[in-house]
């Protein structure tokens, strides 16, 4: 090694030790005779020490050095006379006899600094650089560490790690597909995974029983903070596996990172349907860091009259503890939050419960005080709480609530980053329903076994039919999901019929997976978790851009190589393609 410490680890105990550093040039300060150039690598930052009485050559040297200049430093390790005890390097500094410089730098285009001046677009064009700073680079070791941690976990749990195609067959079932096309092949094309799923099922067949993967999967879908074009999975299949088995394994695996990443223990799991999640909450990925629960006001605030309520599918309310206080400048402005398109709520009742009992309310030419009180019960209200309510058709009032108490959770402080509730949401519908296509669509995937119990409505009602499917959600954030699969070839055919494939259109796309289960496919199980997701979830942030080296940005580009880029002639020509006007 060129070096012979990293600017991270030395201490008091090695004054006197001959040392030499590389590293980056931070910052250099020049005070009278004396220059001092702070020297960063990825372990952290040790002051070098240039005395103009005792090496005029040597400090003008140093006075000569740029930002980001790559050097070599040699020198004593001595006591700092002005000791800086908020980084672990600084009560030491070295007293250089030699520096030799490695590789000259330009400016950069941003200060390396945890608070840097660099806009995010910017800083991604010259991610290499932004990959010095701290706060990225921690984030980095974090995910490093989620990643053995893993590994770790799941190796004593015997799973073996496979892994499998990354050129497969494009299905038109879920979202995009990325294509790649066969030059071998003139005309035809490979697709880039959305998932594993298909090879974790067959592994089983196989016999492997316990499979795992930490793997890159692909979407070609529109993108938001918490989606990537390409995105990492830890994907996973059990055989001869219950549901509860699957719960025990992998809430295992969550509580052995939350203790050996975060140390933190007492992690616990909630159960909950989905149907009794959208009923409380509006959305099947709960936030229970904070209450807040939904109550439906149907019954109680109805035929009285006021026509928003009466002609609505669903009244519905939350209440907000302690903001009875809040102004009608600030209730204006939750209004129009709710209006807001993404949104899409009509309007906002309100109800004060005023401290002396009475309420205040935006309706009350409609509603007695009696009939006011009646919805307080149903909310579980008390003095100096705050009422707020939607109405309108199921879906959209569901959803419009449930932004709403989020939203207010956020103002009142309740999503505290530090803090951890974790749920499995289960018994998911199978089916959905798609008006435009006419046609139902499956709402994990077409491989997702159907609850024993409700097989039987599978060709009479699919409406009624409920998944043996569950999702894990941290802290609102759905971070896995998976089922207990299809293993008989008769009950797959079924689904492949309900979702209105032929038998033709079934053996083309998953001929390969049907023809496997006549072999003795074992009862099997799994799920897979947006590993992205976990590391921004235990990193206290929201967008996984944040712990990917070289993330794509909202519009699925990568600035800093110009990609995706027009490719010549020539080469579409050995595609067998075509360039398009």
């Amino acid at each position: 090694m060129i070096r012979t410490h990293n600017c991270g680890e030395i201490r008091l105990k090695d004054i006197g030790k001959e040392v030499v550093l590389c590293g980056w040039v931070h910052r250099v300060r020049e005070l009278g005779g004396m220059t001092f150039v702070e020297l960063r690598d990825r372990f952290g930052v040790t002051q070098l020490a240039f005395d103009m009485k005792a090496n005029a050559s040597l400090f003008a040297q140093a006075n000569e050095l740029g930002r980001e200049y790559v050097i070599k430093a040699c020198g004593v390790v001595a006591e700092r006379s002005s000791k800086n005890l908020k980084i672990p390097t600084g009560e030491i500094e070295i007293i250089v006899d030699n520096i030799e410089i490695l590789n000259q730098s330009e400016i950069p285009p941003f200060t390396i600094e945890d608070e840097t001046d660099g806009g995010e677009e910017l800083r991604m064009k010259y991610r290499y650089i932004d990959i010095r700073r701290n706060v990225v680079r921690d984030n980095l070791v974090l995910r490093h560490k989620m990643a053995i941690e893993t590994r770790n976990y799941l190796n004593k749990q015997n799973f073996i790690e496979v892994e499998t195609p990354v050129l497969i067959k494009s299905t038109p079932e879920g979202a995009r597909d990325f294509l790649v096309p066969s030059r071998m092949n003139t005309g035809e094309f490979y697709a880039l995974p959305q998932s594993p799923q298909t090879f974790k099922q067959l592994l089983m067949v196989g016999g492997i029983d316990k499979y795992f993967q930490i793997v890159k999967c692909f979407r070609d879908e529109d993108l938001r903070a918490d989606r990537q074009p390409e995105f990492t999975q830890i994907d996973c299949e059990m055989s001869f596996v219950t549901r509860d088995d699957v719960f025990d394994t992998f809430e295992g695996l969550i509580k052995h990172l939350f203790k050996n990443v975060k140390n933190i223990e007492n992690i616990s799991f909630e159960h909950i349907s989905y149907d009794n999640a959208m009923k409380l909450y509006g959305t099947d990925k709960p936030d229970l860091r904070f209450g807040m629960k939904f109550a439906e006001l149907n019954d109680v605030a109805q035929n009285k009259g006021f026509k928003v309520f009466d002609k609505a599918e669903l009244v519905v309310g939350i209440c907000a503890e302690g903001c009875a206080e809040y102004s009608r400048k600030q209730l204006d402005a939750l209004t129009e939050w709710v209006k807001r398109p993404q949104i899409g709520a009509q309007g906002l009742v309100y109800v004060k419960c005023n401290n002396d009992g009475s309420f205040k309310s935006s309706v009350d030419k409609f509603f007695s005080n009696e009939q006011l009180k009646s919805w307080t019960e149903k909310l579980n209200a008390k003095p100096g709480d705050l009422l707020l309510i939607l109405a309108g058709e199921t879906r959209q009032t569901q959803y419009a609530l449930g932004e709403l108490r989020l939203e207010m959770a956020n103002r009142l402080g309740l999503r505290k980053p530090d803090e951890f509730k974790c749920a499995w949401v289960v018994d998911f519908p199978l089916l959905e329903y798609d008006e435009e296509t006419k046609r139902y669509y499956a709402m994990h995937h077409p491989f997702t076994s159907p609850l024993i119990d409700d097989i039987k409505m599978l060709g009479s009602n699919p409406d009624k039919v409920r998944a043996n499917a569950y999702d894990m959600v941290i802290n609102g954030v759905e971070v896995g999901g998976g089922s207990i699969r299809i293993h008989d070839s008769n009950l797959q055919n079924k689904m492949f019929e309900v979702l209105g494939f032929t038998q033709e259109e079934a053996n083309s796309q998953f001929g390969f997976l049907i023809n496997a289960f006549k072999y003795g496919a074992p009862p099997h199980g799994g799920i897979a978790f947006g590993f992205d997701r976990l590391c921004a979830l235990f990193g206290g942030t929201e967008s996984i851009r944040d712990y990917i080296a070289f993330p794509k940005n909202n519009a699925g580009r990568d600035v800093m190589i110009d990609s995706p880029s027009g490719i010549d002639d020539e080469q579409l020509k050995e595609l067998g393609l075509k360039r398009t006007s």
